[in-house]
């Protein structure tokens, strides 16, 4: 009885364990997306994409996240949405993960599904904006650095009710055709308008990686994707348009991701 009760007590703090690092074990994924339409000055700019933090924690006033951003050396941070969770609403607890990240490089923000299901995109924009981050409404800003320049767009959540071309119609209006073009927006599983709009790298996220990873299948259930979702992870190449998706740090209504650990994605831009 003994020897039983010894070996289910193993089971159960195995589990335990095998959980926690699930979810709290952040990796961070290193990407190069090489283009001849990369300015020159503009090689070897890294860009650290954070997203899906639904006001998840980790350490003591999110240092743990916080260092891991820094320790990427980013020229820039995007934020692709959801950093707050619509089932939880702790903004102050996303805030100072933001506020650490605003100390490191400059930050680019869009919101997510769950921004807008809370109905607090405004209060959001305004935190946003107090600690110095860029947000992007379906709005454009061009970036120069030693003479040349690049476009870091954005676009809202269609939950909205406004539909994804439209807001890259809006987005994009003051872009000139051949610029080099990022852009930040939460649904991969509108990859083909992006690709439709020749947009040069997109950055996004809301798949959560499938949140239960099947070794050498991928993910298992994505929202917008449903089952065996097409896009979760990684970069994505079609036309002139590559996409890469974060699995996302944190969890909504499915409260652990398996096989699955919390990521922070660095992309380094190399020019041909």
């Amino acid at each position: 009885m003994l020897k039983k009760l010894f070996w289910l007590i193993c089971i159960i703090i195995s589990i335990y364990v095998f959980l926690h690092v699930n979810n709290h074990w952040i990796v961070i994924t290193e990407e190069v997306f090489e283009s001849e339409y990369i300015p020159d000055s503009f090689n070897g700019y890294r860009i650290t994409q954070v997203s899906d933090l639904h006001d998840a924690l980790f350490g003591e006033n999110q240092e743990k996240l916080i260092e891991k951003v820094r320790a990427t050396d980013p020229d820039v941070i995007f934020i692709t949405g959801d950093v707050i969770d619509s089932n939880r609403y702790q903004l102050e607890r996303s805030m100072k993960a933001v506020q650490g990240f605003t100390r490191i490089a400059d930050v680019y923000y869009v919101i997510g599904n769950h921004e807008v299901a809370v109905n607090q995109v405004r209060e959001i924009y305004d935190a946003m904006e107090s600690l110095g981050v860029h947000i992007l409404p379906n709005d454009a800003v061009i970036v120069e650095r030693d003479g040349e320049r690049i476009a870091i767009a954005g676009i809202e959540d269609p939950l909205n009710g406004v539909d994804t071309q439209t807001m890259l119609n809006i987005a994009l209006e003051n872009v000139p055709k051949d610029m080099f073009t990022l852009l930040l927006a939460h649904r991969p599983e509108k990859f083909d308008i992006y690709m439709e709009n020749n947009l040069d790298l997109v950055f996004s996220g809301h798949a959560h990686g499938g949140q239960i990873r099947i070794p050498f299948v991928g993910g298992l259930v994505a929202p917008g994707q449903g089952f065996f979702p097409k896009y979760t992870a990684g970069f994505y190449e079609e036309n002139n348009t590559t996409m890469n998706v974060s699995r996302g740090l944190g969890n909504s209504v499915v409260p652990y991701r398996i096989f699955n650990l919390p990521e922070i994605v660095v992309v380094e831009l190399k020019a041909l």
